[in-house]
């Protein structure tokens, strides 16, 4: 799932990412490749603690969503990528039935996008039960 972030700097400090998204979700670095690299792992540590909380996740919106928002007028905007396979809660493996063909099409699309089978079945479940809340 690729979030929207802001970037931005004032005088005298590191780059600063915020998350419109994800309401509390900070981040920093001093440049903005390391500000970027420190938001993918802060996002993903806000969206665990979100899960552990059994609180709903925010669907990633667009940046054309944000832009007018004054709050972040003169910040540079970039999408963070968070895999929410790697988050440390414990996996537990289900069976499910699904009809043959949807599960190859599901098969071929995950390894055409360089994702696995139950990453793309878990941003997908955790997309569609936030966007229906």
């Amino acid at each position: 799932m690729k979030y929207p972030v802001v970037i931005h700097k004032d005088e005298n400090s590191d780059y600063g990412i915020s998350f419109p998204d994800l309401q509390g979700c900070f981040s920093a670095g001093e440049t903005i490749e390391e500000a970027l690299a420190n938001a993918q792992e802060a996002a993903e540590c806000h969206i665990e603690g979100m899960l552990l909380d059994s609180e709903p996740l925010p669907v990633a919106t667009t940046i054309e969503r944000h832009m007018d928002n004054p709050d972040f007028k003169d910040g540079i905007w970039a999408l963070v990528e968070v895999d929410l396979s790697r988050l440390s809660l414990k996996a537990k493996r289900v069976n499910i039935t699904m009809p043959e063909r949807l599960l190859n099409s599901l098969d071929y699309f995950a390894k055409k996008h360089g994702e696995t089978r139950s990453g793309l079945l878990t941003q997908a479940v955790t997309e569609y039960m936030a966007s229906h809340r």
